[in-house]
């Protein structure tokens, strides 16, 4: 869970530290009800993968079907 102020630089020290096992939701949905802060919450997944295709890391991402599920989730959760 991060804020969305500081989400890339958790992402980058945890890989930095050797993390390659990470877990978002599309668009951030989500949050921690037990952070009580109403602005920490689910990282985005798309994000991760921007952060992680700067990297040498091998990504088997389908495109097309991210691109669905952002536009699904987007008309869902608007």
């Amino acid at each position: 869970h991060s804020s969305y102020s500081n989400f890339k630089e958790k992402i980058q020290a945890a890989y930095n530290a050797g993390c390659r096992r990470f877990d978002g939701s599309i668009l951030g949905i989500g949050g921690c009800p037990l952070a009580d802060d109403n602005l920490v919450g689910n990282i985005p997944t798309e994000k991760m993968i921007e952060i992680f295709e700067q990297t040498s890391e091998h990504l088997s991402i389908n495109n097309e079907a991210l691109n669905n599920s952002l536009k699904i989730a987007s008309k869902i959760f608007q």
